[in-house]
């Protein structure tokens, strides 16, 4: 059975869909939603590009509220910027949670959506797949 995993941002538009994709692409045996606690609605296009690059992107990946996936079973719950670290929901059900902050890329450069899928591969999956066991 997958372990599941939920990525959690502010936005929900480029950390959490980074890390979303990347955690489905590379971690078998774990699915990995994401949500943002004040979800702008849409995902970067620097993100898209990125992850299309990468071969990565899924269409079904999009910006969401935190009401989409409250009431989903997740094994772990994962934080990877500073307010929705400090602003995580209270879960239906216990579940652990880490936080992992990286820089938020939005209106920056290209090369710092690159930079944060750097980030989030070498620093946020080894954490995820160390937790879950996987």
């Amino acid at each position: 059975m997958s372990k599941r995993v939920l990525v959690l941002c502010t936005g929900n538009s480029c950390r959490s869909i980074i890390a979303e994709a990347l955690i489905n692409a590379k971690l078998d045996g774990i699915n990995a939603d994401s949500s943002g606690v004040k979800a702008s609605g849409k995902v970067n296009p620097n993100a898209e590009k990125l992850l299309r690059e990468k071969k990565i992107w899924k269409d079904e990946y999009h910006s969401k509220v935190i009401d989409e996936v409250i009431n989903s079973e997740y094994n772990l719950v994962v934080t990877v910027c500073d307010h929705a670290n400090e602003t995580c929901p209270m879960f239906p059900k216990p579940v652990e949670k880490i936080h992992v902050g990286f820089e938020d890329p939005d209106g920056k450069g290209y090369e710092a959506f690159e930079e944060c899928y750097k980030e989030i591969e070498e620093v946020l999956l080894p954490q995820v797949k160390e937790k879950l066991g996987a």
